[in-house]
């Protein structure tokens, strides 16, 4: 249908418009919008949306972008309360199943406090009775979120302690912990920190079995953290982990995703600029330093990880660590980047998994490979004399 336009407002268009641009006026003024608008065709239907992480007030989605709606001022405020309520309800999703504390050790760059996340069997072993994951959340500005419910508490109950840290840059912590974001830089000794925790204060983890496994953007961190440390931890998973920042920011728009990964310009320019600094920060440049199991899962129809940047890694590994590297490319899994984390969105309290064919593939392989490496059944005095406690 047409839509009206009063005689008057015609009047008025026609009379400040030469007149080869009148009809045109015309015309667009009694079209109507939905002339205008594409529209699906008969008998077809949307794609269908993948499902995104829950995001409170001030947070950012997957890719790191502002969440829809999110003003540029951030709302630290919002944000202090949404992770309250994550402890909550991680808080309530232990309870009876295993013990969590909310810790902060010091990081051994400049010794900022950083907050994390401890889970333990509620009845431990005994000193040096048990593995323990360093567990890396992901996004540019994320945290630990609820949906890894259901498998950290799977983690605990194959008898893996773990540590969740909230490194410098995450969400929920105040502006200054906000501020002192550091892509690639002294977050990842954040991460690495993790491990002195463990060994001064939760007697039960064994050090000689201390592993790391993140997602996306703390894939990448864990990437870095076995290539600056390589013989710190006994193996590592990372899944759909950033690998290429060169790649990363010449695919997404360099102006854009810089100002998202490095707001304090702690880089000092653009790639073309600092070529070290860039590489320094990218995994796959320091491949030949991973000495240590590591397993890698990517998926095809990733849209924020593109396939482009996930198989520089994985040829390299397949290249040139074919003995210590797994490597698993998914075709087209539901949910893409977040394929192994969706969870049902009607379930708030546990985060139930979808269990698509490929969520199940993927963590009974990450399973498979963790219990491969870290032995977690082992009984505290086999555990002594295997990592050379007395």
């Amino acid at each position: 249908m047409c839509t009206r336009v009063s005689r008057r407002k015609r009047e008025m268009l026609m009379s400040v418009r030469p007149p080869a641009a009148r009809a045109l006026v015309f015309v667009f003024a009694t079209l109507g919008l939905a002339a205008l608008v594409r529209l699906t065709p008969a008998g077809q239907t949307p794609p269908p949306q993948t499902q995104t992480p829950p995001t409170a007030p001030g947070r950012q989605g997957a890719a790191g972008q502002p969440a829809q709606g999110q003003q540029r001022q951030t709302n630290f405020e919002a944000q202090l309360a949404a992770q309250a309520q994550t402890d909550a309800t991680w808080r309530a999703a232990s309870e009876g199943v295993m013990k969590m504390d909310k810790i902060t050790y010091k990081s051994r760059a400049g010794g900022l406090e950083i907050p994390a996340f401890l889970f333990q069997p509620l009845k431990p072993r005994g000193p040096k009775g048990h593995p323990a994951l360093v567990w890396v959340h992901p996004d540019i500005r994320g945290h630990v979120y609820e949906y890894y419910i259901p498998y950290v508490r799977e983690a605990v109950s194959r008898g893996y302690i773990v540590i969740a840290p909230e490194y410098r840059g995450s969400v929920g912590y105040g502006k200054d912990f906000y501020d002192a974001i550091d892509y690639g830089g002294t977050e990842v000794d954040d991460v690495i920190s993790a491990t002195e925790y463990l060994k001064g204060s939760v007697p039960s983890a064994d050090p000689a079995r201390t592993g790391i496994i993140g997602w996306s953007h703390g894939g990448m961190i864990t990437l870095l953290a076995i290539e600056r440390e390589p013989a710190l931890f006994k193996a590592a998973v990372a899944m759909v982990p950033v690998t290429n920042l060169f790649q990363r920011l010449a695919w997404n728009g360099v102006e854009q995703r810089l100002q998202a990964i490095d707001p304090q310009g702690r880089y000092g320019g653009l790639p073309n600029q600092k070529h070290d600094e860039y590489k320094r920060r990218s995994p796959i440049y320091q491949i030949d330093n991973v000495q240590i199991p590591l397993l890698v899962h990517v998926t095809r129809n990733d849209a924020d990880v593109v396939i482009e940047e996930c198989m520089q890694l994985i040829d390299a590994l397949r290249a040139r660590k074919p003995g210590l590297a797994e490597t698993k490319v998914y075709e087209n899994p539901r949910g893409g980047h977040l394929f192994d984390r969706q969870t049902d969105p009607n379930d708030r309290k546990l985060y139930t998994p979808i269990n698509s064919r490929e969520q199940v593939d993927s963590w009974n392989r990450v399973w498979t490979f963790l219990d491969w490496n870290f032995d977690p059944s082992k009984d505290a005095d086999k555990a002594l004399k295997n990592s050379g406690g007395s």
